[in-house]
């Protein structure tokens, strides 16, 4: 018992518990906020100070970290290595690689097919992945052996989406939650997070986005907000029927961005058929509040709330604060953050939400320390960390860790000295 009871200390509650690091997509919380150290405004002559770098290959994969180990999937050459799909464990003390996870994963004419999409998910000492062409893993977090695996889109008889399989699987209670767009056997699939077998689903949209579902709670109900292809559903917790659903075809079926649930107000951000702004009611319906077609239209970058104001990267021109409640426009930034390019992108993060200071990678792969409020768009720093790149960093403790198609980097971040 009690070697069972240190077991369980090193390797479970202890070295994996739920509460610190960045385990998920976008943080701990999915919102992008983080609760780290206070980041200097002025950078010294010296600039920001990489810690290391290691080699991988490419891939849209984000960056997790739990307990100094680090997580992202990626895809190397076919002519070394054939069609396969990685799974990376680095050690960040140690700055080597810790265990590698490979698997068949055939692209075909996958668009945009240079690597994986999803960020891995650390849970309960588990890590949860989920490839391009709907292969879903569970391996183990400090071993990277196999626990359970799942052809989901053989099994589901699903299609892929045209830019594969996106959205990072999702812990909730003991299920894993994939965002897959079947109509029969739903569009969130619930498995085990221990056995991988089903335990609900829930939706009916013909094929999967590429966001998460999020899940919120309305009128003292939990739901799951999923945005598909062809409408916007709030899905029962545990399976069923639709709660509500709103129409909201958008072209190439690019539902990326993670919906907003602030303030009783719900925000779905397109890129070519713009954003809507919704209220769910108390009795199951929804309420459209505004839809703004042309002025608003973002595409993978997530949004940032605060104090009733979102900040949005706009494809036309660029960072964009705008209320939510309203939907009118308070400033925008014209591409100051990241450059004007048919696909913007720069993954924002709060590091100081009351103040309203954030951390962004930009597509460029430049590192922007800035802050942001109703009246401005305020920047303090920037500093070049890696190459181009769409894929989410990881924060922790003072440390940031970012990837590109070649190199997985660790730097320094300036913080303050509180002593």
């Amino acid at each position: 018992m009690r070697l069972l009871f240190l077991y369980l200390m090193v390797f479970g509650i202890s070295a994996f518990g739920d509460g610190e690091g960045w385990w998920k997509w976008r943080g701990p919380n999915g919102d992008g906020t983080w609760q780290g150290p206070k980041i200097t405004k002025d950078l010294s002559d010296r600039g920001l100070q990489r810690i290391w770098k290691t080699p991988v290959h490419s891939g849209y994969s984000g960056v997790t970290t739990r307990n100094g180990l680090i997580y992202l999937m990626d895809r190397p050459p076919k002519e070394k290595f054939g069609e396969v799909e990685r799974v990376l464990c680095f050690d960040a003390q140690k700055r080597r690689i810790k265990w590698e996870y490979s698997y068949q994963s055939k692209y075909g004419k996958l668009g945009y097919g240079k690597g994986p999409r999803s960020s891995v998910t650390i849970y309960q000492g588990k890590a949860y992945c989920l490839g391009a062409m709907g292969y879903a893993h569970c391996l183990d977090a400090l071993k990277g052996t196999l626990i359970w695996k799942r052809d989901l889109k053989k099994e589901l008889k699903i299609k892929n989406p045209i830019w594969g399989f996106s959205a990072a699987p999702e812990p909730l209670d003991s299920s894993i939650l994939y965002h897959v767009g079947s109509k029969q056997s739903g569009n969130v699939l619930a498995l085990d997070a221990k056995t991988g077998k089903t335990n609900w689903e829930a939706g009916n949209d013909s094929m999967a986005g590429y966001s998460p579902p999020l899940l919120v709670e309305a009128w003292g109900n939990r739901q799951l907000i999923c945005w598909g292809p062809n409408k916007i559903m709030g899905l029962p917790v545990g399976g069923g029927k639709e709660f509500w659903s709103l129409p909201y075809q958008v072209k190439y079926g690019v539902s990326i961005a993670k919906p907003i649930y602030e303030d009783g107000i719900l925000l779905v951000s397109g890129y070519w058929n713009g954003s809507k702004a919704i209220r769910i009611e108390k009795y199951g319906g929804v309420k459209l509040l505004w839809s703004k077609e042309d002025d608003l239209r973002g595409l993978m970058a997530q949004p940032l709330y605060r104090d009733g104001i979102c900040y949005l990267l706009d494809r036309s021109h660029g960072l964009t604060a705008f209320k939510l409640r309203t939907g009118s426009i308070l400033w925008r930034d014209q591409h100051r953050l990241t450059a004007a390019k048919r696909n913007p992108h720069a993954s924002l993060v709060w590091t100081n939400k009351k103040k309203g200071d954030a951390l962004s990678l930009n597509a460029e792969g430049e590192l922007v320390f800035m802050n942001l409020s109703g009246e401005q768009y305020n920047e303090y720093w920037r500093e070049q960390v890696v190459g181009e790149t769409w894929a989410h960093p990881a924060y922790s403790e003072d440390k940031v860790y970012l990837r590109d198609d070649r190199w997985l980097a660790c730097w320094q971040l300036p913080v303050k000295n509180e002593n």
